[in-house]
C-alpha cells in the first residue's frame, strides 16, 4: 500500500503507474495524478508573492527575503482552508483566537522553518507533477491511468480549493479498480493535517483498513 497527502499523494499515483506489477494498493488523499492548470496558476501566485521581496535578488540573496516569505504565507493561507472555514471562524477550533493570529503564525512558520529557494524548488516539483511524463507513457495521461492495476481509493476533500474532487473523478474513470471516496470538510486541503478534522482521520483509517484487508 502506497498512501500520502498532497505531494506525497501525487507520488502514490506515480508508484502505481510506474510499477504496476509491484504496487498492490494506493490511497492518495487531497492529491492528483497530474497538476491541473488551475492548481499551477495558484502556485504561480504564491511564487510571485515570494519573489516580489526587494531582497530576493533572483534567488541569490545575502539575507532571507523575510517580507516575501511572509507574503507567501498569507497568500497560501487563503487557499489552504475553505471559504466556510473563515466564514464560520473555524480557526478558533485549532487554537487561533482571530484570523490575524492564524496569519501571523503562518508567517512565523515560513520565516523560521523555510528557505525561499527550497520553497521554489518544491513549487517547481509540484507544478511538474504528471504521472505520464517519461518514456513509459510519453505524455499519454489516459494511458498512464489505465496502466494502474493497484486497488485504488481516491480520497479528495470536497472543499479543497486546489485538489478538487472533480479532478479525481476523471482519474477514477480511467483506473480499472478505483473508488472515489470524497470527504466533506470546511478545513479544505488542511483537513488532512493531523488534529484538524477527526472525522477525516477516521475515514482515512477506514480506507486504509479496506485496502489492507484485500
Amino acid at each position: 500500500l502506497v498512501t500520502g497527502w498532497s505531494m506525497a499523494g501525487c507520488q502514490a499515483y506515480q508508484w502505481a503507474a510506474q510499477y504496476p506489477d509491484f504496487v498492490d494498493a494506493i490511497l492518495p488523499f487531497c492529491a492528483s495524478a497530474k497538476t491541473s492548470t488551475h492548481n499551477y496558476v495558484f502556485l504561480e501566485g504564491v511564487r510571485a508573492a515570494l519573489c516580489a521581496d526587494q531582497n530576493w535578488n533572483k534567488g541569490d540573496y545575502d539575507s532571507p527575503p523575510v517580507d516575501g516569505l511572509k507574503a507567501f504565507a498569507r497568500v497560501y493561507a487563503g487557499w489552504a482552508f475553505s471559504q466556510t472555514f473563515y466564514r464560520d471562524s473555524l480557526f478558533q477550533e485549532i487554537g487561533y483566537e482571530t484570523m490575524e493570529d492564524l496569519l501571523i503564525d503562518w508567517e512565523n512558520d515560513h520565516v523560521e522553518n523555510w528557505d525561499a529557494n527550497n520553497l521554489l524548488a518544491k513549487l517547481a516539483t509540484w507544478q511538474a507533477s504528471d504521472i505520464s511524463v517519461g518514456p513509459l507513457y510519453n505524455g499519454n495521461f489516459k494511458m498512464a491511468l489505465k496502466a494502474i492495476r493497484a486497488k485504488t481509493i481516491l480520497m479528495p476533500c470536497t472543499q479543497d480549493l486546489y485538489f478538487p474532487p472533480e479532478d479525481n473523478a476523471v482519474e477514477a474513470s480511467y483506473i480499472m479498480n478505483a473508488e472515489l471516496r470524497p470527504f466533506d470538510s470546511p478545513f479544505g486541503h488542511c483537513a488532512a493535517n493531523p488534529g484538524n478534522d477527526s472525522g477525516f482521520e477516521a475515514s482515512l483509517e477506514r480506507a486504509i483498513g479496506d485496502l489492507l484487508e484485500t
